[in-house]
C-alpha cells in the first residue's frame, strides 16, 4: 500500500476573494443590462475592452514583479476594476480614454502600492478622476437616453465611433451627446430656474434624470443582493445614504426653490454605485464598524458639497478618495477596547 506524506496546510478552501469578486459582478448585471438599454451598446464595447486591457496591465506587472500570475490574474479584482471604471465613462468615450484610465488603475493606483490588499485609493476612482480632470470634454460627452436621441446607437456605430471618433450620420460628437441630468440640474439652478420647472425638461423623469433613476433603482438591487451574500456590511451604503439624504433635506426645506430634492439626489449620477460597489471596497475604506459609518457619512455629506458648491456635476469619485485618506485617521481614532481592558 502507497504511503503518502502530508504536507501543512492540510485543509484547502475555495479562493474567497475569486467568489466575493465572481458576486460583484454578478450583482452589476442588472445595471450594466439598464445601462445598455438607456444608453445603447457603447457601455457593453467598453467594459470589454477595459477587461482586456486590465487582465493585460495585471500580469505585466505580476511578471515585473516577479509574481505568480495565474491566482492573481485570476481572481476577479482587475475584472472589477475595469467594469467599475467602464460603467463610469460615457459609453461613446473614445478607445483610448479607456486604455488609460485602466493603465492608471491598475499599474499607479494597485500595483506600485503592492498589488490588491495594499492600496490606500480605491483604483477605478483613482482613475476615474485622473480621465475627469485631464480630459473634461470627452468625460462629459453623455448620450441622452435612448427614446429622447434621434440616432439608432447600434452595436456597429457604436464600435465605429469609440475606435474612429467618427460619427457615421456626419454629425459631431457633441451633436450627439449631451449634459447629464447632474450637470442641468446644476447649470439651470446658477441661471435663477427652480427645480421644479426644470425637472419639466424631457430628459427628466419622475424623481430624477430619465434612464438615470432606473440605472440607480437597480445598483440599489445589487448591493442588497451584495448584503444578503453578506458580501459587504450595511455600515458604509446606509451611513453614506443617509449623509447624502440628511444634508440635502435640510438645504432643500430651507430653500426648495434653489436645491433640488433628496430623491432626486439619491437617483441622480453614481450615488448608489458609489453606496454599494465602491466605498464599500474592503481595502481602502475604514474597518472598524463605528469607523465605517463614520467614513460612510462623510463620502455622503462630500458628494453633496461638491455637487451644490463644487466644481464638478458629481462628487462621488472626489468625495470617496478624500476619504480614503481619512480612513488611517478614522481606524485608528476607533479601534475598538480590548476586552478587559480600562479605558
Amino acid at each position: 500500500m502507497a504511503l503518502f506524506k502530508l504536507t501543512p496546510p492540510y485543509l484547502s478552501g475555495t479562493n474567497r476573494v475569486t467568489d466575493h469578486m465572481v458576486l460583484l459582478l454578478l450583482a452589476l448585471i442588472p445595471a450594466v443590462t439598464a445601462l445598455t438599454v438607456f444608453f445603447g451598446p457603447g457601455v457593453l464595447i467598453n467594459i470589454v475592452l477595459a477587461s482586456i486591457v486590465a487582465l493585460t496591465a495585471e500580469a505585466l506587472m505580476l511578471k515585473c514583479r516577479h509574481r505568480p500570475i495565474k491566482p492573481f490574474l485570476t481572481d476577479g479584482s482587475a475584472i472589477v476594476t475595469a467594469v467599475l471604471l467602464a460603467v463610469a465613462i460615457p459609453p461613446l468615450a473614445p478607445w483610448w480614454l479607456t486604455v488609460v484610465g485602466i493603465i492608471f488603475a491598475i499599474v499607479f493606483a494597485k500595483h506600485l502600492y503592492g498589488g490588491l490588499g495594499y492600496n490606500p485609493f480605491n483604483p477605478a476612482m483613482v482613475a476615474y478622476v485622473l480621465l475627469l480632470i485631464s480630459f473634461p470634454v470627452e468625460m462629459t460627452r453623455w448620450l441622452p437616453v435612448a427614446e429622447l436621441n434621434n440616432i439608432d446607437i447600434t452595436f456597429t456605430t457604436a464600435f465605429q465611433v469609440i475606435f474612429t471618433e467618427q460619427s457615421p450620420y456626419q454629425l459631431s460628437l457633441d451633436a450627439i451627446s449631451g449634459a447629464t441630468p447632474l450637470d442641468s440640474m446644476k447649470t439651470q439652478i446658477g441661471l435663477q430656474q427652480t427645480p421644479p420647472l426644470i425637472q419639466q425638461n424631457s430628459a427628466f423623469g419622475l424623481l430624477a434624470g430619465k434612464g438615470w433613476e432606473w440605472v440607480n433603482i437597480w445598483f440599489a438591487v445589487g448591493g442588497l443582493f451584495l448584503l444578503y451574500r453578506k458580501i459587504i456590511s450595511w455600515h458604509i451604503p446606509v451611513a453614506m445614504l443617509a449623509g447624502l439624504t440628511t444634508i440635502s433635506l435640510i438645504t432643500w426645506l430651507i430653500a426648495p426653490d434653489t436645491t433640488a430634492s433628496p430623491l432626486f439626489h439619491l437617483l441622480s449620477g453614481g450615488t448608489m454605485i458609489g453606496a454599494f460597489f465602491i466605498a464599500t471596497d474592503p481595502v481602502s475604506a475604514s474597518t472598524t464598524l463605528k469607523g465605517r459609518l463614520i467614513y460612510g457619512a462623510g463620502i455622503g455629506l462630500l458628494t453633496y458639497i461638491i455637487r451644490v458648491w463644487g466644481g464638478y456635476p458629481d462628487g462621488i469619485a472626489f468625495a470617496v478618495l478624500l476619504m480614503n485618506m481619512l480612513v488611517p485617521l478614522i481606524d485608528d481614532l476607533t479601534q475598538p477596547r480590548v476586552y478587559g481592558a480600562k479605558r
